[in-house]
């Protein structure tokens, strides 16, 4: 019977993880898309009102560690670059 049960644990444990790990991608994917969004973002025609979420947003892409936020971006590269491209022809 302990083995049933551990096996039901390794089972939860592992799709715990599939969870967070999926999570995980969407949220660097939100941040990489964040961030170029930020990158190119004309601040002088940001209406005023959007001022401060504008900082909190950019500050927050400023806190992250190098390494998350240079996954993020790469996780968006292809798009970016694709999106680039058609807008070129």
């Amino acid at each position: 019977m302990p083995n049933v049960t551990s096996t039901n644990e390794v089972a939860l444990l592992r799709a715990e993880i599939e969870l967070l790990m999926a999570e995980r991608e969407n949220l660097l994917r939100t941040v990489g898309a964040a961030s170029v969004f930020i990158a190119n973002l004309d601040a002088e025609s940001l209406p005023e009102a959007a001022w401060d979420a504008g900082d909190i947003l950019a500050e927050c892409l400023n806190d992250l560690p190098e390494d998350t936020l240079h996954d993020a971006l790469e996780l968006v590269r292809p798009l970016v670059v694709k999106d680039l491209e058609n807008a070129k022809d």
